[in-house]
């Protein structure tokens, strides 16, 4: 708005121009375009005035261009250190790290598959013995329980024989009873009758 200063004259001229009607707005015109008056000089001074208070678009313009290359001169600077950290640590890891990383990652693990053989081997073992124990145990179950089975059958077929036994013994007495009740039975007939 360089050319504001010259707008606000002209935008000053305007309305006395019209206001004042034909004749006396002329002089006006004619006193206030010479170089040399003292109000061309005003106006020409507030036009700088307001061109340096209020229109900032030159500053902020510079100052976005050197900011753009600041920017752009620090940012390529720094890309290009984190670029070439990046590019040294990677080497240093392919050259260093990473052969390190995979001796100690074979010799660990070495130790660590033998541990874990033995570790296997030791719980098949293990597994193998108990399995070994409750087969026995089982069996010796399965035995005892035949056993109990066996002496429950010779027990119930010696009751059986004891029942019948004593089953006999008792219709043998029963039948002894009878008799001699039949006897007892025969004398008291006998003595009745006398």
């Amino acid at each position: 708005m360089s050319g504001g200063g010259t707008e606000t004259p002209t935008g000053c001229e305007a309305p006395s121009g019209g206001g004042g009607g034909g004749g006396g707005g002329g002089r006006k015109r004619d006193s206030l375009g010479t170089t040399s008056s003292p109000a061309h000089l005003i106006i020409k001074d507030l036009g700088e005035i307001h061109s340096r208070l209020l229109d900032h678009r030159p500053v902020i313009q510079g100052e976005t261009r050197y900011f753009v290359k600041e920017f752009e001169e620090k940012r390529g600077l720094r890309e290009m250190r984190a670029l070439e950290n990046l590019k040294n640590m990677i080497h240093e890891t392919n050259e260093h790290t990473l052969p390190t990383c995979t001796e100690t990652m074979e010799d660990s693990l070495s130790r660590v598959l033998q541990r874990l053989q033995a570790a296997t081997a030791s719980v098949c073992r293990l597994q193998q013995r108990e399995q070994e124990r409750k087969k026995v145990h089982n069996d010796h179950l399965i035995a005892s329980e035949k056993q109990h089975i066996m002496q429950w059958e010779d027990f119930m077929k010696e009751q059986h024989s004891k029942q019948a036994d004593v089953d006999e013994e008792h219709r043998k007495a029963m039948e002894k009873l009878k008799e001699q009740y039949a006897e007892m039975e025969k004398d008291l007939a006998k003595f009745s009758t006398f």
